[in-house]
């Protein structure tokens, strides 16, 4: 990936919406379901918001990470456009939302509380040495995930994950979507190892090409009963610098532990 400033300003400018991947599933319990177990499904209610907010993660939960909630500028689920509609769950799980419409959602940003370096770049002859750059590549290097908790009706979290898993075999060759004004053009969609949290988990890596800088992002949906666990997670300076990074698991495992 090339490091010019013009990556580092439309990658941040990207913030939270668009690579792409294929996935990885995970499921727990057995794949025949009774009549009675459909009836029983059925009838199973949604949380409110007011239950999701006391679920989701919240600051001082994870070690290592600050965790907020999101903006007001966050993409709505109403804005979100794909070039192909097959491939619109993937668009909002890189956007930071649920695979499909949930009956409430609440979302939160888990940034990475990493460290301020020691050693600042302090004259023009800093600049020219390098060390600028470098300093500007480390401070960008954590991970910064969107976290969205949806909850649905019936078997809707079930059919979230099924039109996920669809639209990620339907999608291996990319397509272009995300938030509007903020479209991407993401080249492959690939499978990824899921965590195994939850009654079934799907994971992938989406790549994304930027004026010709490709990218991987990173997703894993987790289902525990009828709500959901969306993450996406972006490091910029890993992706300037080709270094690998993922979903960060002490996430998935501390949010996984409020949900049980």
């Amino acid at each position: 990936m090339k490091r010019s400033p013009g990556v580092r300003t439309c990658a941040l400018a990207v913030g939270g919406a668009l690579s792409l991947a294929l996935i990885t599933g995970c499921s727990g319990g057995s794949s025949t379901d009774t009549s009675g177990t459909a009836r029983e499904a059925s009838t199973v209610k949604a949380l409110s918001t007011a239950e999701l907010k006391q679920r989701i993660l919240a600051q001082g939960e994870v070690d290592g990470y600050k965790v907020n909630a999101i903006g007001k500028a966050a993409p709505t689920r109403s804005t979100v456009k794909s070039s192909d509609d097959k491939c619109r769950p993937l668009a909002y799980v890189l956007t930071g939302l649920a695979p499909a419409d949930p009956a409430s959602e609440i979302g939160r940003t888990v940034r990475e509380d990493k460290k301020d370096p020691t050693d600042h770049a302090t004259s023009l002859d800093d600049m020219a040495d390098g060390k600028f750059e470098s300093a500007l590549k480390d401070s960008l290097n954590l991970d910064v995930t969107s976290l969205d908790l949806s909850s649905y009706d019936g078997d809707g979290a079930q059919q979230a994950l099924r039109a996920l898993s669809t639209a990620l075999e339907s999608c291996t060759k990319g397509f272009t979507g995300g938030a509007a004004g903020d479209e991407q053009k993401v080249t492959k969609v690939t499978p990824a190892k899921a965590s195994g949290s939850g009654d079934e988990s799907i994971a992938f890596t989406a790549t994304t090409d930027m004026d010709g800088d490709k990218g991987p992002l990173h997703a894993e949906v987790v289902r525990y009963g009828n709500t959901v666990a969306t993450y996406f997670t972006m490091n910029i300076g890993a992706m300037m610098t080709n270094k690998p990074y993922t979903v960060p698991p002490a996430v998935i495992k501390a949010q996984s532990t409020k949900l049980k």
